[in-house]
Parts: C-alpha cells; sequence; structure tokens
C-alpha cells in the first residue's frame, strides 16, 4: 500500500512495512508515478489540484484531510466508495488563539493604533484615565457577555480563556445542553441572546444549512457596543448584510479571518472599513497532531476499524 503524505506538515506518521509513506508536494500535480497510491493525506492543496487528483488516483481508498472542515476534500469529487475523515481537534489550539486574539485586537483597539503608527500620531483618545464603559465602548473582556456560535471542540478550548480574562461564556448550538461546563443554548434562542451580547464569535462550518446563518435580521439584534469576530467560514455570514451594518455603525466592528470568497477581492469594501480587522484565513494553518492523527487512522483503516473524524457523505 502506497501513502502520499504532503512535505508542509511536520513529522511523519508511523507505518508497517508493507506500507510505504511518500511525500509529495501539495503545491504541485501529484507525480504520475503516485497515482498507484491508495491513501491520500491532504494539506494546503489548491482545489483544482485536488480535483486533479481525484480524477487521475484511481486506486484510492481513503483521503485523510487535515483541515479542521471536510468541505475543501468533498468539493474535490472523489468517488463514494473513497473514505474520507477530517483533521477536526488538530487546529483547536491556534484557532482559539488566533479568535482571541481578534477579540482583544478588537475591543483595545489595536487596529486603529497600529494605523495611527506610521503617522507618528499620539492617539491621546484611545489611552489615559479612562471609565469602563462610561462611553458606551467596550474595551475589556472583564464582565463582558461573549457567545460563541459553534460550539464544538475549538470553542471548548476557547471558552477557558475567555473565562479566566473575566467573560461569561454562552455557546450556541443545534442542540441546547452543556457542554465542558458551559451552558449551551439552540440556535432558536438566537433572537433573545443577541441583544445582550458584547462579543460574538463565530465558529460555524461550512454547509448547506449554515449558508448565511448570520443574516441582516440577526446582524439587527446585536447591540452597538458589540464585536463580531468569525473564524469558522466566511459563507455563514450574510457578507453584504454586515457591509451595511458597519457601514451604519449599528456594531462596534468585525474582526474576520475567513470571507465568502478568499482571497478576499480587492475591491471588497472591507478592506477600507475603519472597523474591521481583517487576517488572510490564518487563524489554523499549523495542523498540530496531524503524524498521530494518520498514525491511528491508518492502524484502524488497515485492521477494517471506524476511522476517527470520518465525514459521512
Amino acid at each position: 500500500m502506497k501513502l502520499l503524505y504532503p512535505t508542509n506538515v511536520d513529522g511523519l506518521p508511523e507505518a508497517p512495512a508493507d506500507v510505504t509513506v511518500v511525500g509529495y508536494d501539495p503545491r504541485l500535480p501529484i507525480p504520475a508515478e503516485h497515482h498507484d497510491a491508495e491513501v491520500l493525506v491532504s494539506w494546503g492543496s489548491t482545489t483544482e489540484l485536488m480535483r486533479e487528483a481525484a480524477d487521475r488516483l484511481t486506486k484510492l481508498r481513503w483521503v485523510q484531510g487535515l483541515a479542521a472542515g471536510p468541505d475543501e476534500v468533498l468539493a474535490a469529487g472523489f468517488a463514494p466508495d473513497v473514505a474520507i475523515t477530517s483533521g477536526r481537534s488538530l487546529h483547536d489550539d491556534t484557532v482559539a488563539e488566533h479568535a482571541l486574539a481578534l477579540i482583544l485586537a478588537g475591543l483595545r483597539g489595536l487596529h486603529l493604533l497600529v494605523a495611527a503608527q506610521p503617522e507618528h500620531r499620539w492617539r491621546a483618545d484611545l489611552g489615559g484615565p479612562r471609565v469602563e464603559r462610561a462611553d458606551g465602548r467596550l474595551e475589556t473582556l472583564h464582565g463582558a457577555n461573549v457567545l460563541i456560535w459553534g460550539f464544538g471542540a475549538i470553542a471548548e478550548t476557547l471558552a477557558p480563556l475567555l473565562t479566566a480574562l473575566g467573560a461569561t461564556v454562552t455557546g450556541v448550538a443545534r442542540r441546547a445542553g452543556e457542554r465542558a461546563g458551559y451552558p449551551v443554548r439552540a440556535a432558536a434562542d438566537l433572537p433573545a441572546l443577541l441583544p445582550g451580547t458584547d462579543v460574538l464569535v463565530m465558529i460555524l462550518p461550512h454547509a448547506p444549512d449554515t449558508a448565511n446563518a448570520l443574516s441582516a435580521e440577526l446582524l439587527a439584534l446585536l447591540p452597538a457596543r458589540s464585536w463580531l469576530v468569525n473564524v469558522g467560514r466566511g459563507s455563514t455570514v450574510d457578507e453584504d448584510a454586515l457591509v451595511d451594518t458597519l457601514r451604519a455603525g449599528r456594531i462596534a466592528g468585525a474582526a474576520l479571518d475567513v470571507f465568502r470568497t478568499e482571497p478576499l477581492p480587492a475591491d471588497s469594501p472591507l478592506w477600507t472599513l475603519p472597523n474591521v480587522i481583517i487576517t488572510p484565513h490564518t487563524a489554523g494553518g499549523r495542523p498540530r497532531g496531524a503524524a498521530a492523527l494518520v498514525t491511528e487512522n491508518l492502524a484502524a483503516f488497515l485492521a477494517g476499524r471506524p476511522l476517527r473524524n470520518a465525514v459521512d457523505r
């Protein structure tokens, strides 16, 4: 058996003697001599290269994606009998760190301070003695109500960090209940939750039922002091409605790592709005524990056991 493993990932999986692990550059087409591979580990390839792999790797039996979500692998069009597994859990730490960085950057006005730096401009209006919330502006997580929509493994990593800084955290998911010690409400409760939300963190996956989940109607329920942070997928936010909301100043700002179209087009109004922080889908990007996951799943695959992070198709 031949397993193709991307060269842009640290470490190598452990494999038995009858499995050959071959490194490949995911930025290039897979060489013809490796079209006989039965296992493909995917990370960092373009959609076009993934579709090409789906067409040419005719002996493929299993694709292990290293992204948190399976949407890019699913979009490639692999045959229905090819098993697909995702990299869920590999990005929990890095995405949680990035989300926290975006939240703090927005609340503390770091984007405004960085913009003033090349002008040698001292933004005294953003510093000095202050009374918190005296002007209605939220500048700290202490006492803030943070709502995390999409309360999975990444949210369970992020929530304790927010709690440590004094925030009250509530989750939103398909099913209400309690997860990792935090209350989780159903999405149907959002109209009641959003008016009291200081920071809304979106970690929803791309799926037909999450398209434009944060609609114009829901955006209108957020208070003027609130910040939106999206580290999930850009398709989950009505981007046009968000632009209108930000232009009108109906929320304090948005810190966005994901977008409807990526790279974000140069003519997108999001680039020039002063209350927007943009990062280029960089919250993850470092699949921690990838080799261990592939080792675990390879052993299960060879033994005919269920695979971890299997994707229903």
